[in-house]
């Protein structure tokens, strides 16, 4: 609850901010400030210190998992301000209240990850999508981003009307008519119609949330179009808090019947998987090749909600750490290029050695390479699938799909390495020495991570 609580406060203090504010510098450091108290109070939380007493009815419960996830989205979204909190400013002139809006997209996801009941299910998805469909448009000199916020506004009106047509048909469909996950947690016996179609409009509208196939084809034009910066906080924080919602609604309301639905999710997972990175081979733009990237990930993924383990749960965690950290890293370094092309890494390694190695060690983990935590986590999805003893053929393709993924990553490398620098790209980049040191800590923390996942894991278990 602090963590409700606090973000919404503080959207509304960086909403007002901006009236008072009078340097647009100003409102990142108010941003890092509330980020800072929002971690703080979550982890105070975590040890059974609560700020805000609210009685929720039970309508949110607040556990180990929801809130040790918590603290590793505010921890990445403290490191996105740090590294790219400066790029606020190249949308516009309304800085704080762009902060602001990031803000009450947290306390969506704060929501997401903590509720009990359908409702809440619904108010937080909203919570947290409706500010990134004025994010998305917040370019209003770059047609491409009133395209991209259009775009995400209709398809995620559609899926959200998905969302309540299902919730409905399982408020009526559930003997005691409520909206408690805890009520409709169903049996092994027979699925009724109603909750059987309540059930397959949710799938479908949640896989729409976390851009799986074949519900993805809003991202590659939404994350191209969007500002680079506000391409990175919603394929990471945004997208990690999909899955996390997915995960807890399918395990608590309908874990018991899993095997009448889980063909359905592996269709969902070989699809994305193939689609996402057969696509991205064929992408010249890093940051649409990255959006494609993000719809593969999305596949590992959602292995976690196939398995629906103990080993799932704990490798969702560390997958939304290790894709989160890497993909920040890379998207700040693609917000300060003037060319988004493979190209505009041409020699990168030549004119910037420390952010060439830092970009590395970020794609080498999205890759999945031993000794990162890309590898680690893969590694826990892939366990989680096998544990589950049922279509083993999925890990294998899987594991196949991941190769594929290194075709496209180690282009960036290559052009990184192998390629004649461009002075007039790289050499111009406004690189400061407290940002190539945040670089270097997040690829510590990969590479950390990659070896003591346990770090991340043990938490839950708290």
């Amino acid at each position: 609850m602090n963590a409700i609580i606090l973000t919404a406060i503080w959207g509304v203090i960086m909403m007002f901010g901006g009236v008072f504010f009078k340097k647009n510098t100003t409102p990142k450091y108010w941003a890092i400030a509330g980020i800072v108290i929002i971690i703080v109070a979550n982890i105070f939380e975590f040890f059974g210190h609560q700020i805000f007493h609210v009685d929720t009815k039970g309508m949110l419960r607040f556990d180990a998992f929801s809130l040790h996830f918590n603290t590793i989205v505010f921890i990445c979204t403290l490191l996105f301000f740090l590294l790219s909190g400066r790029d606020f400013e190249k949308i516009g002139i309304h800085v704080s209240e762009y902060f602001s809006l990031i803000f009450f997209v947290l306390c969506g996801v704060s929501i997401v990850s903590s509720f009990n009941t359908l409702l809440l299910l619904f108010l937080g998805i909203e919570i947290l999508s409706i500010p990134l469909y004025i994010l998305t448009g917040s370019d209003k000199r770059n047609l491409k981003s009133n395209e991209a916020s259009l775009k995400y506004f209709l398809m995620g009106a559609f899926s959200t009307g998905l969302m309540l047509m299902g919730i409905a048909l399982i408020y009526g469909g559930n003997s005691l008519g409520s909206f408690y996950i805890d009520a409709i947690n169903l049996g092994t016996g027979h699925l009724p119609v109603l909750i059987a179609a309540g059930l397959v409009l949710l799938l479908v509208a949640m896989s729409f949330k976390v851009s799986a196939a074949p519900f993805h084809f809003w991202v590659p034009d939404v994350y191209d179009g969007a500002p680079t910066v506000v391409t990175a906080f919603m394929s990471t924080i945004v997208k990690v808090a999909g899955f996390i919602a997915f995960i807890h609604l399918f395990q608590y309301s309908f874990g018991a019947m899993q095997s009448q639905w889980q063909t359905l999710v592996v269709i969902i997972i070989a699809a994305t998987l193939l689609i996402g990175n057969v696509t991205a081979v064929f992408q010249q733009s890093v940051k649409r090749m990255l959006a494609y990237s993000s719809i593969a990930q999305a596949g590992f993924m959602m292995f976690a909600l196939f398995a629906l383990n103990d080993t799932a749960r704990e490798g969702i965690l560390l997958y939304a750490a290790a894709y989160s950290l890497a993909s920040i890293g890379l998207f700040s370094v693609i917000a300060k290029m003037s060319d988004y092309s493979i190209a505009g890494f041409n020699g990168l390694g030549k004119s910037q050695p420390t952010l060439a190695l830092t970009c590395t060690i970020f794609l080498l983990s999205l890759t999945g390479i031993p000794l990162t935590a890309g590898f680690t986590a893969k590694f826990y999805m892939l366990m989680a699938a096998v544990k589950d003893g049922h279509q083993i053929w999925l890990v294998i393709f899987a594991v196949i799909c991941a190769a594929i993924s290194a075709v496209y990553y180690f282009r960036v490398i290559q052009a990184i390495y192998f390629k004649e620098p461009t002075p007039e790209i790289n050499a111009q980049m406004p690189i400061t020495p407290a940002f190539r040191w945040i670089h270097i800590i997040i690829a510590g923390l990969i590479i950390l991570l990659g070896i003591l996942p346990g770090l991340v894991i043990d938490w839950i278990y708290y």
